[in-house]
């Protein structure tokens, strides 16, 4: 099975391999709750002015916008709850555009806690996401998700129905 490594992917697989597997196979969280409903709304009312969402091969960036003559490539979420695998996104953005020639920095947006956190894809980084692409491809190509396990994001997640009913 061959399916392209996205931002959403990466995210995913930072915070639960099982929730990685799902979205591999296009198995699609409730669209319903209310945590995608909140996210989506954010999404359209954060940052009109600057919003210029442009979608590649593989990522959807949120925002792109000049500041202070850098290029920096925004990444909006409803809180930094989950920062670390926003963060994990995010450079995952900035790896692909550096791959295709592009240098930017990046900035992690939460507008309802009126935050930002400035990010810069550095060896570190990079050697952290090249190890998770070969975690990532591992747990893609077993044919049966990983087992269910309870962490702090089971509660609000979309997936909640299909991992614990």
């Amino acid at each position: 099975m061959v399916v392209q490594i996205t931002g959403t992917i990466v995210q995913s697989y930072s915070i639960c391999h099982r929730q990685c597997w799902l979205m591999s196979r296009q198995i699609v969280p409730d669209q319903d709750h209310p945590f995608i409903e909140i996210g989506r709304l954010i999404d359209t009312e954060s940052y009109d002015r600057d919003r210029k969402k442009i979608e590649l091969e593989d990522m959807i960036i949120d925002l792109i916008k000049s500041e202070k003559g850098n290029i920096l490539v925004g990444e909006i979420k409803k809180s930094s709850k989950a920062e670390e695998s926003a963060k994990i996104q995010l450079a995952f953005y900035l790896y692909r555009l550096k791959e295709a020639g592009v240098s930017v920095q990046g900035v992690l947006l939460f507008p309802k806690e009126r935050r930002r956190t400035y990010i810069e894809l550095d060896d570190n980084l990079e050697k952290k996401l090249k190890e998770m692409f070969k975690e990532i491809e591992e747990t893609i190509q077993n044919p049966v998700p990983p087992p269910v396990q309870k962490i702090k994001y089971c509660t609000n997640c979309a997936y909640r129905e299909f991992c614990w009913s």
